[in-house]
């Protein structure tokens, strides 16, 4: 059945499944919970072949190490044992890339990434499904680096397991202006990186927004005889990650999620930039774990013996009910000190490690040739995987032909054509709302056709109005719902918001809460601009208009803050149709994040003037009585000061003015016009302007020009009815009006 088969209806009924607990869900959820899903490669053996390939290999480094080994009769050493040498090899090898590089480079993080080889090693060899030919098969298992700095690790992994985005020359072009290896992981320049990490934390919340993408889907689509969904999600944390908050906030959620498929591996190094971690650090963070209801495992001195760290990774597989924490202890010569964490090394630094792994004979960026026939192996496992995946797929389709089309919208981006007629549209009859109100509209309409629209509110949303009615939570018992509750956690919020949005499943998620909170949370809105997340913030109480709370409520300089942030669009919009508009243009923007900034107090329905479709401008002329001629004067509002702008204009008109008012909905969007437009909206031989914004001043003068006026809050706000608030700081029509004609007589 086509997708357009759906277009019969004007708005098809979508996920009725988050309407009322379906049997067959609950069937299929319990079937998941049983299956023995143990890795592929846990059942693997070696052939004498692969053997022999390895046996002067290996003779050559751990002859001296290992003397009771009968080295001439390697072969004949049983698979486990075998493979342990065989693992350590190849993290030996490992090592000397990163050493090579940092080298060469004379820059990077080489302490996590030398600490922490071996586990990452291990997982993109003998753990994690994925098919290098391609990194975008949607049911691979995601890795996130949490510790970012630690990015040289991934990269040889990376490389080593054949993916085409990291080669021996991208790995001597470590940092270097343009490489496809830059100082910290981003997802938009290697492939096969999922989530730009760096700012410690962050990407445990992305970690638990992937693995609640996962849960969210297994729910909604899997059956007891056909599981279409079905991956893991890794990452790796240091000890800074533990100490930041975000991380704590979203390993709460992730164990009150249960969150069974996310296995959180914890370099537990006791280091940091400054020293050792007993300078200010010296909580127990498994015994913090468990307590917060994850599984917890410890594994000591992983160098010794690989096989401890296996086990335990392979132990997360049989966990129903929990995510995983597995803290890993390594026993290094520069562990506890900050050297560890960045620089390069001293020659004879080099020389001793070359000798310690029998490396003396081999020029840099050597990789042992059966090095990577072993990574192949891993590989030719994840592309018999997809193959496998996409025959279930198919059958599938067969089996349960709807749900098929609405997974398939999905994975081709969720927007089904037409989605955009949905949204409301208002007339000047409507009654009046805050544009809040607004917003509650419009996203409930979008639900309806939007089969990935998930979100939240950080414990406000019945004041964002933020809440898909008639649909249920997101909850253990009820994993297919779309309304996510995240309780008082706006930062944690924002990176697992991340996280969904970056998943590649069609999922669009949106994070309400109010504006003022944004700056708990501004780090992970940077973070969705740089990694091309399309998250929807919607945020509320936005000006001094919120009225009674006072200046702690009050947001003054987050949208000056909020603008500043390259490839973000803020909007702000001034009655239903503006808000109609930011929200069609912030679904259609995937690649890039949008943040819709709402008034408390109530607003017309529909100015005249106002339009929906002008919004994709970012400003456009709403009224203007200049005819042929150029207007005296241009009033330039956002939000809910726009009808100030537009009562301020026909006081002056009434006295013989020509007044044009500009609704600036998006600066950044109406910065992106072609200047002809631009031109034609603001004409630069009109000098007389002024900027009408309860919020900071800054930024404002691009507008309205050397001899215009910005009428703005330079202060923290005050607490008291919002009429008054707004009267005390000057934005009444009288005073707009009073402001225009001071200009106009100059």
């Amino acid at each position: 059945m086509a997708i357009s088969s759906l277009l019969h209806n004007q708005y098809p009924s979508f996920c009725s499944y988050r309407r009322s607990k379906l049997s067959a869900k609950s069937i299929a959820c319990s079937s998941l919970k049983t299956q023995d899903c143990k890795p592929a490669a846990q059942r693997s053996s070696l052939s004498r072949d692969d053997k022999l390939s390895w046996k002067e290999e290996l003779k050559k480094a751990y002859q001296r190490e290992i003397p009771n080994l009968n080295w001439d009769k390697l072969e004949e050493l049983e698979d486990e044992s075998f493979q342990n040498l065989v693992d350590k090899r190849c993290v030996d090898n490992v090592r000397m890339l990163i050493v090579d590089s940092v080298q060469n480079a004379k820059a990077g993080h080489p302490g996590m990434a030398l600490g922490m080889a071996g586990v990452l090693f291990l997982l993109y060899r003998h753990v994690m499904k994925y098919n290098p030919k391609n990194p975008k098969w949607f049911n691979r298992d995601r890795f996130v680096l949490s510790a970012g700095h630690g990015c040289l690790l991934q990269y040889v992994c990376l490389h080593l397991a054949g993916f085409e985005s990291v080669q021996i020359e991208d790995l001597k072009r470590l940092c270097q202006l343009g490489s496809r290896t830059p100082g910290h992981p981003e997802n938009v320049v290697t492939s096969g990186i999922e989530v730009t990490t760096g700012p410690l934390g962050q990407g445990v919340a992305n970690a638990v927004g992937l693995a609640l993408a996962e849960a969210h889907l297994a729910a909604r689509f899997n059956k007891a005889d056909a599981v279409i969904v079905d991956h893991r999600t890794y990452c790796i944390m240091g000890d800074g990650c533990a100490m930041e908050g975000i991380a704590h906030e979203a390993a709460s959620l992730a164990a009150h999620w249960k969150l069974n498929k996310l296995t959180l591996i914890y370099d537990d190094n006791h280091n940091t930039i400054d020293g050792p971690t007993t300078l200010a650090f010296s909580e127990d963070i498994s015994a913090r774990f468990k307590a917060l209801g994850w599984h917890t495992i410890s594994v000591d001195d992983i160098d010794a013996d690989m096989r401890t760290l296996k086990d335990a990774l392979f132990s997360a597989f049989s966990e129903t009910e929990k995510p995983t924490f597995i803290r890993v202890r390594k026993l290094s010569g520069k562990e506890g000190t900050s050297k560890a964490h960045h620089g390069t090394f001293s020659e004879d630094d080099v020389n001793n490690m070359r000798q310690k792994v029998k490396w003396t004979d081999r020029e840099p960026f050597h990789v042992i040739p059966i090095v990577y026939r072993e990574m192949q192996k891993q590989a030719d496992i994840g592309e018999r995987l997809e193959k496998e995946w996409h025959t279930n797929l198919y059958s599938y389709q067969i089996k349960y032909p709807q749900e098929a089309i609405e997974f398939q919208i999905l994975l081709s981006g969720g927007l089904l054509p037409g989605w955009e007629n949905s949204l409301p549209r208002w007339s000047q009859s409507d009654p009046v709302d805050a544009t809040r109100g607004h917003s509650e509209k419009c996203l409930n309409q979008l639900a309806k056709v939007l089969p990935g629209l998930i979100g939240g509110s950080a414990d406000l949303a019945t004041s964002n109005k933020a809440y898909l009615h008639n649909y249920d939570d997101f909850l253990p018992s009820s994993p297919w719902g779309c309304n996510i509750r995240y309780g008082v956690r706006e930062h944690a919020m924002g990176g697992i918001s991340n996280g969904i949005a970056l998943h590649g499943s069609g999922l669009i998620p949106f994070a309400a809460t109010f504006l003022i909170f944004s700056d708990y949370m501004k780090n992970t809105i940077r973070l969705a601009a740089l990694s091309h997340a399309g998250v929807i913030y919607i945020m509320t109480h936005d000006s001094i208009g919120l009225g009674e709370d006072g200046p702690t409520h009050q947001p003054v300089e987050q949208l000056a803050g909020l603008r500043a942030i390259p490839h973000l669009l803020v909007f702000r919009p001034a009655d239903g149709n503006e808000t109609a508009g930011a929200y069609k243009i912030a679904v259609a923007n995937r690649a890039a994040p949008s943040l819709i900034a709402l008034s408390r107090q109530k607003v017309a329905s529909n100015l005249t003037g106002t339009s929906m479709d002008a919004v994709k401008q970012g400003g456009y002329t709403i009224s203007d009585n200049s005819g042929e001629q150029m207007p005296e004067i241009i009033l330039i509002g956002t939000g809910s000061e726009l009808c100030l702008c537009e009562g301020s204009a026909r006081r002056l008109r009434e006295a013989g003015r020509r007044v044009r008012v500009v609704s600036l909905v998006c600066w950044r969007l109406f910065d992106g016009q072609p200047r002809e437009y631009k031109e034609r909206v603001l004409p630069s031989n009109v000098v007389k302007r002024v900027s009408v914004e309860a919020g900071s001043p800054v930024g404002w003068r691009e507008y309205v020009g050397r001899e215009g006026v910005v009428v703005g809050v330079d202060e923290f706000g005050a607490s008291g009815h919002y009429l008054d608030t707004f009267n005390k700081y000057g934005f009444t029509e009288e005073n707009i009006t009073r402001i225009a004609d001071i200009l106009l007589c100059k």
